[in-house]
């Protein structure tokens, strides 16, 4: 079942990327059909269109709002629905930096922070660059992904067993966390960098 989701997240995070691609100038134009790519950067891609958006978003939230999160009052009045557990932006951003290195952690590089300091961050300028600092760990790490060891039995990441389908889904749990992201800003009145034309 993880595989099927992991397929169509990639296929709907690349139909709906198409447009982000082009703003992304760091990336590789796409090689010729039929060329067999090396998975590194194939997943590296994929990785870095998540990113685009994450950190723009993350960069997008004004530092006073950094604390907001979305309370009953927001909603149609009447409503039931629980918001006392819902994360603050800033522990949407801190999450992902966490989530980054938890991801992974499969690779013999040795993070450079603290990972549990991460997520008592409360400032935008430290959240953004715990969140910039995870995704070189993430991109340092996916870069070891070779076609000979991209789909060989790992140790289990929330149920996930090889460098390329947990790599996969870290693209897709980010991509989760930046919907949340988009909802945050426009609740505030921000057009996520992402969607601005």
């Amino acid at each position: 079942m993880h595989i099927r989701a992991l397929i169509l997240a990639g296929a709907v995070m690349a139909s709906g990327g198409m447009q982000m691609r082009a703003q992304m100038s760091e990336l590789p134009p796409s090689p010729p059909v039929g060329t067999k790519e090396d998975p590194a950067k194939a997943v590296d891609g994929l990785f870095s269109m998540m990113e685009f958006q994450v950190v723009g978003a993350a960069k997008a939230m004004p530092a006073d709002k950094y604390s907001f999160a979305p309370t009953q009052g927001i909603f149609a009045a009447g409503q039931t629905t629980q918001f006392d557990t819902v994360r603050t932006f800033v522990a949407q951003v801190t999450h992902l930096a966490q989530a980054n290195y938890f991801f992974f952690g499969w690779s013999d590089i040795k993070p450079d922070r603290d990972l549990k300091a991460i997520g008592s961050i409360t400032t935008k300028d430290e959240a953004v660059a715990a969140l910039e600092a995870s995704f070189v760990y993430a991109h340092k790490a996916i870069a070891t992904i070779t076609t000979e060891n991209a789909f060989v039995a790992i140790k289990p990441v929330d149920g996930l067993s090889t460098r390329a389908t947990i790599a996969a889904f870290a693209a897709a749990h980010g991509n989760d966390h930046y919907g949340q992201m988009v909802e945050y800003l426009r609740m505030n009145g921000i057009v996520p960098p992402a969607s601005a034309k």
